[in-house]
Formats: C-alpha cells, sequence, structure tokens
C-alpha cells in the first residue's frame, strides 16, 4: 500500500496539532484546528520541511491555509524536483 503526500502530511499535521489524525481531513485549517496558531505553523512547517526535505518560501507558508492546499504544495514542488 502507497502512502499518499496527503496521508504524510495529515499524520505530520496530528502529530504536531496534537490531535487524532482521523480528525484531521482536507479541509482542516485553523479555523477548525484550535491548536493551530502562529506557533504550531511554523513548528508545521519545519517539520514538513524536514520529512520532504524541501525549503519554503515565505509565501508558500503563508499559502499553508488547510491541510489539503499543503498536500497539494507539496506534491506540486515533489513533482518540480523530479524534473529537475
Amino acid at each position: 500500500m502507497t502512502v499518499t503526500i496527503f496521508d504524510q502530511v495529515r499524520q505530520i499535521a496530528s502529530d504536531v496539532f496534537v490531535v487524532p489524525v482521523e480528525s484531521i481531513e482536507a479541509n482542516s485549517s485553523p479555523d477548525t484546528i484550535e491548536a493551530w496558531d502562529s506557533m504550531t505553523h511554523l513548528n508545521l512547517v519545519l517539520a514538513l520541511e524536514e520529512r520532504f526535505h524541501l525549503h519554503l518560501l515565505p509565501e508558500e507558508m503563508e499559502s499553508m491555509r488547510s491541510v489539503g492546499r499543503i498536500a497539494a504544495l507539496f506534491e506540486s514542488k515533489l513533482s518540480r524536483d523530479t524534473w529537475t
């Protein structure tokens, strides 16, 4: 069974926000996850950069407003890195 980028982002978000992974959905955001504040957002960014071995630009960090958008961002970055 292949673990998708979304599944990995979901697990990391679960770990950072200390909530059950089952409660994290694509539309989960700072509006739906109480623990998602500016500090945990930074911790999420750092954990994702470490896991995927990628560096995010400030505007990319700012665009990370839902788990689904985060997964899409990393899918895009990983597919570009594969071809460069």
